[in-house]
């Protein structure tokens, strides 16, 4: 293998066509400079300068071979800048599981914001994979950081968590419904209504924590429909076919015809988890955790 150093060397040498110039240039003494002149061209078995005592020059192949040292020179270079880049985080990529209230709720969004900012040449690739997905994708390292429903356990060998949302609930009404004109709203008020339930692919114990919540404020809700996400059941409230229980994240994405109320009583949020491998953590996994998990400017 052709050592870097006794490359820069002999472009030195070709450039300056003089070896006690070239010496001075790169802040060495001559005979040390001379020697690895003169095994650059033994190991390559190459003549690479004719020599007189005046000066030195490029033979007919030490200018080929001077062009493609240069050319090779030029990319070492960018190499060690884009290592240097990897090694403080600021190029790479990054591979980011979500569920579908990461992106609703502007967690995800907001935080690839922020990094975009400080890391314009990151590339990111999205996974919308459920929870359990997402945590065995870091387990096998085909994921960086994952956005969950339910963190890993405390006692994980592999993976840390870090809550960075508890999304409080509203109810979403058709605006012409009689309960959107009402001041107050209690339980009995709800306990007759028909409901439009949410049953997310990616979270399958959100409908049975949303009943279990409603069962505990006074009420059992009669649940007519049932969507597989939260903008769809938006719609059939704004179509007035029922009412639903919205998370407040989406309060700014509502269609028109639906009016959203709070119902402090009802105890049901829906928790957004941060997750990542305890180990080995790349400088730009470490960056996009801390603006996930830091508060600020993910938020």
């Amino acid at each position: 293998m052709i050592d870097i150093r006794q490359l820069r060397y002999f472009v030195a040498v070709a450039e300056e066509e003089h070896v006690g110039r070239a010496a001075e240039r790169l802040h060495i003494s001559q005979s040390p400079l001379s020697r690895q002149i003169a095994q650059l061209e033994e190991r390559l078995g190459l003549t690479l300068f004719e020599r007189s005592q005046q000066r030195i020059r490029l033979t007919r192949d030490g200018q080929t071979f001077l062009a493609e040292t240069r050319a090779l020179l030029t990319h070492a270079n960018r190499l060690e800048s884009l290592g240097k880049r990897l090694g403080r985080g600021e190029e790479g990529g990054l591979c980011i599981g979500y569920i579908e209230n990461a992106m609703h709720a502007g967690v995800l969004p907001n935080a690839l914001r922020v990094l975009r900012v400080d890391r314009p040449n990151v590339h990111v690739a999205l996974y919308n994979l459920s929870s359990a997905e997402q945590l065995e994708g870091l387990r096998q390292r085909s994921l960086d950081i994952a956005l969950v429903s339910e963190p890993p356990v405390a006692d994980d060998p592999d993976l840390l968590g870090f809550q960075v949302l508890d999304d409080p609930m509203l109810l979403a009404l058709p605006e012409h419904h009689p309960l959107a004109q009402q001041t107050t709203l209690t339980p009995a008020d709800l306990a007759d209504q028909e409901w439009i339930g949410v049953q997310h692919r990616q979270n399958c114990a959100s409908r049975e924590d949303f009943v279990s919540a409603c069962i505990r404020a006074g009420f059992t809700p009669d649940i007519r429909m049932e969507a597989t996400e939260p903008f769809t059941a938006l719609g059939l409230v704004a179509s007035g076919l029922g009412i639903a229980m919205i998370q407040k994240g989406l309060s700014r994405n509502a269609p028109p015809g639906v009016v959203l109320r709070e119902v402090p009583w009802i105890s049901f949020t829906t928790p957004l988890w941060a997750a990542w491998h305890r180990i080995n953590l790349r400088p730009l996994v470490e960056t996009f955790r801390k603006v996930l998990t830091e508060p600020g400017p993910a938020t």
